[in-house]
């Protein structure tokens, strides 16, 4: 949705504005709309004394209406770039115009440190340099990023998890997901439209690099099984990314 390739980037503007009606439905099952994902969301908010958060990537501001419900006292607002799913928010959950703005999350229309957290929820896996915005969250966040994505390390069989760890780590995963798009690097499909192969861990040392500490929790929640949990046990994983002020 937020891509640098103009081709690939209107390809998926064109799928959420067609989908903008069924994009609640179609996507029931993403990390935002997970209750006991909004309740850790929630939790770690409230420990925060967080007053302002910004979703990046916000859609048809769903996920910003069911903070607002459990933080009625935090200001919070989105940017979304397709203005199918803006109109949204304000037809579906009646937000105010202006809640969300139309933006991308590669060149936020904010100020450093403009928010005490900034999100992001099932928005990077579409994205082809998911660090560009990765950044622009850091840049403008003042006390925590909060990412909720995909994992590719927890999905498939063992010895695909393995094998998909060990061309990552040698700097060959990229090749690798090339050739095996037949070189799109991307898929495609009905019910989300164009993806890349992302995992949380892609964006680690960009996150660890800004923060003092990192908080990762499984998604959906799923019981530890093993002492690789959740990196190579979860198909999602949601990051809390704190920076410690004084």
């Amino acid at each position: 949705m937020l891509g640098s390739s103009a081709k690939t980037v209107d390809m998926q503007r064109d799928y959420y504005a067609q989908t903008a009606t069924q994009y609640d439905t179609m996507h029931a099952h993403e990390g935002g709309d997970d209750p006991q994902i909004l309740k850790f969301a929630s939790f770690f908010l409230r420990g925060l004394q967080a007053g302002s958060i910004l979703d990046v990537g916000a859609g048809t501001g769903r996920t910003i209406q069911r903070i607002s419900e459990a933080l009625p006292s935090l200001s919070i607002r989105g940017v979304e770039p397709v203005a199918e799913l803006i109109e949204q928010s304000t037809q579906k959950y009646g937000l105010p115009e202006g809640t969300i703005i139309q933006g991308v999350g590669e060149n936020l229309p904010f100020a450093n440190e403009s928010f005490d957290v900034v999100c992001a929820f099932s928005i990077l896996h579409h994205v082809r340099r998911p660090n560009e915005i990765v950044k622009e969250m850091t840049r403008v966040a003042r006390k925590a990023v909060l990412i909720c994505d995909a994992n590719r390390f927890g999905q498939g069989r063992w010895a695909v998890r393995l094998l998909k760890l060990g061309l990552y780590k040698l700097g060959l995963w990229g090749l690798v997901n090339y050739l095996k798009t037949g070189g799109k690097g991307y898929t495609v499909t009905p019910g989300d439209g164009l993806a890349y192969s992302y995992s949380v861990y892609d964006s680690f040392q960009c996150l660890s690099g800004w923060a003092d500490q990192l908080i990762l929790i499984p998604s959906p929640l799923c019981k530890a099984g093993s002492w690789f949990h959740p990196l190579l046990t979860s198909r999602g994983v949601l990051v809390f990314a704190l920076k410690n002020r004084e």
